[in-house]
């Protein structure tokens, strides 16, 4: 087991990194979208129909979403509407052909924190989410992850373990968030390369390795329980509890 000792990540402050859900059925607008969030530097995540949209959201905490309205075994108001009803105050930004007022106002009276018609142009899209995010971001509650007495502030960029400062490099740190938002799941290596290394395929190389052996070594040092478990076969996952 290796260890190590704590702090934080500096970061660009005007930079914001989120985790972003997208719940869209039309494979190619999906592709084009989720390659444009993530060459943009965001996590995201990616459903195909309202239910697993629904599971997903439910399932993992994300910064925004952002849910078609017209969608397969579940439409997008009623998805947004499960949302709301099991208290999630993750903002939600509607895209639908459907741009009439009337269609608008169903959408935000659902729950919905943003709308936008189709076609759109892909720099208002993701301004319209940063702006979403920020907004959410700027609350100190909810710019905090916690994970057993590890504690990661999005906002200073700051990581503790029991009140003791864990320094980190930049992808340490977005190692780590992203462990610790999927905190109790197994986490792939496709899934780390193509969401903490925006690699689409596998570059041949123990990169993943060497940096979960030096966040293992940081996180765990001076503390009898580990928190960050390697499954064999499958990934790494860090505890929730």
């Amino acid at each position: 087991m290796h260890t190590s000792e704590l702090t934080i990540a500096s970061l660009p402050g005007t930079e914001l990194h989120m985790r972003i859900l997208v719940i869209e059925d039309d494979r190619e607008a999906a592709s084009w979208l989720v390659k444009g969030l993530r060459e943009s530097g965001h996590v995201v995540d990616l459903a195909t129909d309202g239910q697993q949209g629904l599971n997903m959201a439910l399932e993992a905490v994300h910064d925004v979403c952002i849910v078609d309205r017209m969608l397969p075994l579940m439409d997008g108001l009623t998805v947004i509407q499960k949302i709301r009803s099991a208290d999630l105050k993750i903002p939600v930004l509607i895209l639908s052909a459907l741009s009439d007022v009337d269609e608008r106002v169903k959408g935000l009276r659902a729950g919905g924190d943003d709308y936008l018609a189709k076609p759109y142009a892909f720099a208002e899209l993701l301004a319209r989410v940063e702006g979403l995010g920020s907004r959410k971001l700027l609350d100190p509650k909810d710019a905090k992850l916690r994970a057993m007495d590890l504690e990661i502030d999005l906002l200073s960029r700051t990581v503790t373990r029991g009140g003791k400062p864990i320094i980190l490099q930049p992808r340490e740190f977005k190692l780590l968030e992203y462990l610790v938002r999927n905190a109790g799941h197994i986490v792939t290596r496709t899934m780390l390369l193509e969401n903490v290394w925006d690699y689409h395929f596998d570059p041949q190389t123990n990169v993943i390795d060497v940096h979960v052996s030096r966040l293992r070594a940081k996180l765990d040092k001076g503390f009898a329980e580990p928190l960050l478990q390697t499954v064999r076969g499958a990934g790494y996952m860090i505890r929730a509890h």
